[in-house]
């Protein structure tokens, strides 16, 4: 992590160092630690600068509590960690704000589990109970309550049709595709009246960012609600609160990340992109209110910024992700200069929150010894750790992690982290290739283990786990993410393979004992590699992963973003194209034991395309192959026990094919019932 352009190394306290004990001396972590893990969201600074609100993550219990995602409590620490508890119902709480003079939180949250639709609370900082203060005719997505305190702004779509709850009960529950979707729109709530007004503007909102005055605030607006329009055609308009009149909009173009309105509103500080074809918003852009002109505050930054704050008139905060770790820096809105000095070391921020005028932000970050916590960034000091959400955590030995640089096959250098093998048990270790999805995303060096990334649960049981940043990555500048452009399955999958490659070099892995998983494009991945690239491979698992490009056109949810950021070309242009850099094309080859996963709802990639590769496989071939849908679940499984089956799928079917026995499939079943009857007992 980068401060003010100077590099600066996370001070562990006590309690953290107490995770580099010495090996041998703990226990590894587990699937059972995996699926326990808590971790730290939405951290938000009071306007006082004292304290900071937070949602802690903690997921249901296994074979105990009903179905479902994670909770989500509010707990508020002051800026030397103490922590308190304010609102830890078994609910899920999903956004936060404080009120304008920092005495009270609002949240939103169902806490009555009868309720049509989540409400709108308030619960002081001197503590008691919540108080319910609104609830919309549908459900809110996000709140904004505004600097001078009269105002709570939020985010919602207008009543359900009529009687549609009553006919849906009779069976007429027909949805339109696409057409029945309906928009989000501005609110303002009179925090003093408890009146509500709809703002009449022109687009479905997302965002909103007030004016230090409250008089006026500044929305990201798309001009439908459908997802691809939401990706790559949404602009930042600037709104005059009263009256709910367009005074500005700053006319960007490409996709759209965080945007602030400076303190005296004179200019929008936002994250977008270069032009409509770039894959990721990251470039750190300006925009005058007064003379409709736009400024890059952070020229040619080789990297993707993520994070923007402002920290007074003429200055902004921001963050990004650079090769393997996070800048930070303040940019000075009258002197735009390029970020020369690349971090090293220290924790990778995710999230931060700050006001104007405060010498301090909140942030959520994470390190290889730990997830997302809370931390301090005060400005020219080392980011301090606040909270510590899994203290049993220091009695867990983890593996070495490290970042390695490897040449591709056309000579182009890459980088990835490895996580050795925790106590090496033979000359080489069996070696699993994580592939992230997008593409335009990027593995940091910081905490990999989730459910469908178990980088230190392998490790513990000997083997080596390398997540490589391929080209076509986002963390290495706009040129490095456009490489895979129009160019589907070529050298980027080639990449993952010169990862093994290199690693077998070096002597550490065997290359017969290689398996590959990933999700979303790194499902992908993982079934053109599969099959495409089967000699490579002996076991791979896919999950919500793409196999035909050509119907992935016509199912999923973004073909606009398909077509301007990745493919620029339709199917139609070159069927076979197309088609021959699609997974099917080569089923017929497939040598590789494939598990394939999926949602049965995921409107991104659809459960059809995990029921090609499948089908092609089976009748095409012998090799072992398996298709789980998981019910309910989406682009990635949101709720507790769908997330650990995941892990224990996931780690069955590489230990099979690269620590056991191989051939036929290992039994489909995982004993659940057996695990709930000892719950209960």
């Amino acid at each position: 992590m980068v401060v003010a352009a100077r590099k600066y190394t996370l001070v562990l306290i006590a309690v953290a160092a107490q995770l580099l004990a010495a090996p041998g001396s703990a226990a590894p972590l587990s699937l059972d630690d995996v699926a326990a893990m808590r971790s730290v969201s939405q951290p938000r600074m009071s306007p006082t600068g004292k304290h900071v609100a937070y949602l802690l993550r903690v997921p249901r219990e296994l074979y105990v509590e009903d179905d479902g995602p994670a909770h989500r409590h509010l707990y508020v620490s002051d800026l030397e960690g103490a922590a308190t508890p304010f609102v830890t119902d078994d609910i899920e709480i999903t956004d936060l704000a404080w009120s304008a003079s920092g005495d009270a939180v609002y949240f939103l949250a169902k806490r009555d589990a009868d309720a049509a639709f989540n409400s709108l609370y308030r619960i002081d900082l001197a503590g008691g109970e919540a108080e319910q203060v609104f609830t919309h005719e549908n459900a809110i997505a996000r709140i904004y309550p505004s600097p001078d305190g009269k105002t709570l702004a939020f985010i919602a779509g207008e009543a359900p049709p009529a009687k549609s709850k009553e006919l849906a009960a009779k069976g007429f529950k027909a949805v339109v595709y696409e057409e029945s979707a309906r928009p989000s729109f501005v609110w303002l709530l009179n925090l003093d009246a408890g009146t509500v007004t709809q703002q009449a503007l022109p687009g479905s909102a997302s965002d909103l960012a007030w004016a230090a005055d409250g008089d006026s605030y500044a929305v990201a607006l798309a001009p439908t609600p459908l997802v691809d329009d939401g990706f790559i055609n949404r602009d930042i308009y600037v709104v005059h609160g009263g009256k709910g009149a367009v005074t500005a909009q700053v006319g960007l173009v490409g996709k759209l990340g965080q945007f602030a309105l400076s303190p005296e509103g004179r200019h929008v500080a936002y994250i977008g992109s270069v032009d409509k074809h770039d894959p990721r918003e990251g470039r750190l852009y300006l925009y005058s209110l007064t003379d409709d002109a736009t400024t890059e505050l952070v020229p040619d930054y080789p990297g993707h910024v993520s994070q923007v704050r402002w920290l007074d008139n003429t200055r902004v905060r921001w963050a990004g992700y650079r090769g393997m770790y996070t800048d930070y820096a303040v940019a000075d809105i009258n002197d735009p200069q390029p970020m020369d000095t690349a971090a090293g070391a220290g924790p990778i921020v995710h999230a931060m929150h700050s006001h104007p005028g405060l010498d301090a932000a909140a942030v959520v970050a994470d390190t290889p010894e730990h997830p997302r916590e809370l931390f301090v960034l005060r400005d020219g000091a080392e980011p301090q750790r606040l909270t510590f959400s899994n203290p049993w955590l220091a009695d867990r030995e983890l593996a070495e992690q490290q970042v390695i640089r490897y040449p591709a096959r056309d000579g182009l250098e890459l980088e990835a982290v490895l996580i050795s093998p925790l106590n090496k048990r033979a000359k080489r270790a069996p070696l699993i290739v994580i592939a992230h999805g997008g593409p335009e995303a990027n593995f940091s060096n910081g905490w990999l283990n989730w459910y469908s990334a178990l980088g230190q649960v392998f490790a513990a049981d000997g083997y080596a786990v390398v997540y490589p940043n391929y080209r076509g990555s986002t963390g290495r500048g706009v040129a490095f993410s456009k490489r895979g452009q129009g160019k589907a399955s070529e050298a980027e999958f080639d990449d993952l393979v010169d990862a093994k490659r290199y690693l077998v070099k070096q002597g550490l892995v065997d290359a017969d004992r290689v398996g590959i998983t990933g999700g979303s494009y790194g499902g992908y991945a993982s079934m053109w590699s599969a099959s495409a690239l089967t000699d490579e491979y002996a076991a791979a698992v896919a999950n919500v992963g793409l196999s035909n490009l050509v119907s992935s056109f016509g199912t999923g949810d973004i073909p606009y973003e398909l077509y301007n950021v990745h493919s620029f070309a339709w199917p139609w242009d070159d069927w076979m194209d197309m088609l021959k850099r699609s997974p099917v094309y080569y089923s017929g080859q497939t040598k590789t034991p494939l598990l394939i996963i999926t949602g049965d709802s995921d409107p991104r990639v659809h459960p059809s395309q995990s029921l090609e590769m499948y089908r092609f496989v089976k009748l095409r071939t012998d090799t072992p192959v398996r298709l789980v849908f998981y019910p309910g679940e989406g682009h990635g499984n949101a709720n507790t026990a769908a997330q650990y089956d995941y892990s224990l799928r996931l780690k069955r079917w590489m230990d099979h094919y690269l620590r056991g026995p191989g051939g036929e499939a290992p039994p489909y079943d995982l004993n659940h019932a057996g695990e709930l009857e000892g719950a209960a007992d």
